[in-house]
């Protein structure tokens, strides 16, 4: 498909055109992810549809078809949206704050109808499509070093301070991690990222001294020495450990691990799904896994650079960055090389809201695939 048949000036591309254009292989890699996961889920659920395996599957589908569907919306939707969709973000979360519900010590949901809605993965898109509108209209000594940077630092520090005070350390690292991406991607100077990695350097102690909660702070002791604990703080990297340890290279079988299937492993159908993936299916199936993520990341990333327009360009890498932080996190947690954050494994993990904002995330990169030809303009209003 050359450009012009996509760009031609006073016409649209009609459907059929835009389906093509689809990247069906990234479709492909997200679909083999979540039918690992629904056959993982399945096992750890007893060998039974219920609780998780089947709305796992439901839920793929439905949002699925939601992903087809964003695929084909134009690019300057988004870029127009851009905007609104955060400040409905961040007003959500303030009403988090207001009128959530609360549950495991946290208050993280909002109860709308017959919906529990987690905002602060709205927001995790919501700042890059806010970030990407902000620096695509930004001059390129703006994004290296200007005053003017206070804006896309509001635009990620707001929602973090919100999510951070629900509390989900996770997820505010997440949108940190996120924003300084596409912010690095941008072109800032080196000069800020260094100042920035050495404030936060001096900055972590008396953060973990007296602003995060009990929990938390236990939660960094135990990824230092979980064996100090084994049978309290340290469990749940313990027995992870125990659990990717004893799958070996071909894995203990579907049904058969000791671990999940005996109870001792926790969260199993959430946080802890990979270790479930080693210990039944083996080595060898998750590092194929992994090989599905790398591959997903790597062609997302190559949408990225195609797109002719900066907008695109650092929407679609905003969007990788948050999917490549999910397994980065999820990977290193359950290894026992981070903290227990309560990031789940995208596409793996049961869950319906990460389901959905990781889905949506994709609908935009494969939007942006569709429409990489299209030029958008350099202003930053509204419409």
């Amino acid at each position: 498909m050359t450009a012009s048949a996509l760009t031609r000036p006073g016409e649209r591309a009609r459907l059929p055109v835009k389906i093509g254009e689809i990247d069906w292989r990234l479709t492909l890699i997200i679909s083999i992810l979540a039918g690992i996961g629904a056959v993982m889920l399945y096992s750890v659920g007893g060998g039974s549809w219920s609780p998780w395996a089947g709305a796992h599957l439901t839920r793929f589908g439905f949002t699925l078809v939601i992903m087809l569907v964003l695929a084909l919306v134009d690019i300057r939707v988004w870029f127009m949206i851009a905007y609104p969709a955060w400040i409905m973000a961040l007003l959500l979360l303030v009403g988090v704050e207001l009128f959530g519900y609360t549950a495991m010590g946290a208050t993280r949901w909002l109860d709308i109808g017959p919906l529990r809605l987690q905002p602060s993965e709205i927001m995790k898109v919501a700042v890059v499509l806010a970030l990407a509108r902000w620096y695509h209209g930004a001059s390129a000594q703006d994004a290296r070093f200007s005053w003017k940077l206070i804006f896309p630092i509001g635009i990620i520090m707001m929602p973090v301070l919100l999510v951070a005070k629900q509390p989900d350390l996770g997820t505010a690292v997440l949108i940190v991690l996120t924003g300084g991406s596409i912010m690095f991607v941008a072109g800032l100077s080196w000069k800020i990222i260094a100042a920035a990695v050495a404030g936060a350097a001096v900055a972590i102690p008396p953060f973990i001294a007296f602003v995060l909660h009990d929990y938390q702070r236990e939660r960094i002791m135990t990824f230092m020495n979980p064996e100090a604990d084994p049978s309290g703080a340290g469990y749940h990297i313990l027995q992870s450990k125990i659990a990717m340890g004893s799958g070996g290279v071909f894995g203990r079988g579907l049904g058969l691990g000791s671990q999940s299937q005996l109870e001792f492993l926790p969260e199993k159908q959430t946080d802890f799904i990979f270790a479930s993936v080693a210990e039944e299916m083996g080595l060898l199936v998750g590092l194929v896994v992994l090989g599905l993520y790398l591959a997903a990341i790597v062609i997302s990333l190559r949408i990225a650079s195609q797109s002719h327009s900066h907008f695109g360009r650092l929407a679609a890498a905003g969007v990788t960055a948050t999917f490549a932080y999910y397994v980065l996190i999820n990977g290193a947690m359950i290894m026992g090389m981070a903290p227990v954050v309560g990031v789940p494994m995208p596409l793996l993990s049961y869950g319906g809201t990460v389901m959905l904002t990781v889905m949506i995330g994709f609908g935009l990169i494969q939007s942006i695939r569709v429409h990489r030809y299209t030029e958008l303009p350099r202003g930053r209003g509204l419409i």
